[in-house]
């Protein structure tokens, strides 16, 4: 008797911690919520990790409402062995990002130069890190700088340039004699003064540097300026024609789908979600139903599997509507497509799996991140 009702008990905790789950990290990509249920001879305990304690603590109530009594082995993160080194900056152009700790796993999503990151816990040289738009991933020790809240936030109020050429170099001198690193449009380097047309920055492990002043901006001038206007968008998204497809790729080095809408809203202040399955829960509905007369320039169309009665619907593609019956979107590399069959470039794969439309631009959501109003990408 005593075994059912341990089993019974052990099922009704299994299905209390994928309930917590379910409601505080439905999406794994961006929450972390990895709780194993093991039985001892006369009590249960929880083991694994989570950065979500509030998630624990809602865990361990309903549990102990339900008169469960259990051993807490569970690990908040960020993990004590970081000794106070629980944020970081991205250090080089690009970093990538792993799904797991190793070269060779999957390339999950990049993060840029200058980027601040949360740093959750370490395998060797490699961390776990979030990023500004949540999403988790390792990294590898070269790509970040570790810091404490303190450093981070001598970081954050420190004035920055933004490089906003699609792809260049900081050098070592004004006479451009040797390069202290390669460069991409976002990325944010420590500004310490102006000299003959270049400005003399600091990278966060204290690299120094010269970057041109004509190919980039002071940040907070660059801020002030953003109007948030859909051409901008468009003259944006055509700086990266025929750049490579990339899968996990969030750089002007080379994009998936979302990788390319994520950067070209980012390189115009604001920052939305990086998976097209996440981006299309951002933002004002515009269309359902193919009326492509409906949308304005810089609206994201989505394309996927629709739904049926045994299948849900699936996200898997992405593009930005750019007028004329057109959209620009990263297949095979950065192209323009049309939705008119009339047209050379028309695009029937895709307008066969159409889904929806969503309006982001000058959109109220707090999917969306607008840079002017919470300068969420270095803080």
């Amino acid at each position: 008797m005593s075994c059912g009702i341990n089993i019974k008990e052990k099922n009704i905790l299994v299905n209390e911690v994928e309930s917590v789950k379910n409601h505080f990290a439905p999406d794994k990509r961006t929450a972390l919520f990895n709780i194993d249920v093991l039985s001892g001879s006369s009590s249960f305990t929880l083991v694994g990790e989570s950065n979500l304690p509030n998630a624990v603590d809602s865990l361990k109530a309903v549990l102990h409402k339900k008169g469960i009594k259990v051993e807490d082995h569970i690990k908040i993160l960020p993990s004590l062995e970081l000794n106070g080194k629980t944020r970081a900056v991205i250090n080089i152009s690009v970093a990538n990002l792993r799904s797991n700790p190793k070269h060779s796993a999957e390339l999950a999503t990049q993060a840029i130069l200058g980027t601040a990151v949360n740093v959750l816990k370490n395998e060797g040289d490699w961390y776990l890190i979030q990023t500004p738009d949540d999403y988790l991933a390792w990294v590898d020790a070269g790509g970040i700088q570790l810091m404490n809240e303190d450093e981070l936030l001598e970081w954050t109020v420190a004035k920055k340039i933004m490089f906003t050429k699609t792809y260049g170099h900081a050098y070592n001198t004004i006479d451009e004699e040797g390069i202290v690193s390669d460069l991409v449009a976002g990325n944010l380097i420590k500004l310490l003064n102006e000299e003959e047309g270049y400005y003399k920055v600091e990278f966060p492990d204290g690299r120094k540097a010269f970057v041109l002043k004509e190919e980039s901006n002071d940040y907070n001038i660059w801020l002030s300026n953003l109007d948030f206007d859909a051409d901008s968008l468009i003259a944006t998204s055509k700086t990266l024609m025929g750049v490579p497809y990339l899968w996990g790729g969030t750089s002007t080095k080379g994009v998936d789908c979302s990788g390319f809408t994520k950067t070209i809203y980012y390189l115009n202040g604001m920052v939305i979600p990086r998976d097209a399955s996440q981006q299309v829960h951002a933002g004002k509905s515009i269309d359902s139903i193919a009326d492509f007369s409906k949308l304005g320039k810089g609206d994201l169309l989505f394309f996927g599997r629709k739904a049926t009665d045994s299948t849900a619907e699936k996200v898997v593609h992405v593009g930005m509507w750019i007028g004329d019956n057109q959209f620009i979107h990263s297949s095979n590399m950065v192209r323009i497509s049309s939705v008119d069959k009339e047209s050379p470039n028309y695009d029937g794969f895709n307008v066969g799996r159409y889904l929806r439309a969503k309006r982001i631009l000058n959109i109220e959501d707090k999917n969306i991140i607008n840079l002017k109003k919470a300068d969420k990408i270095i803080d």
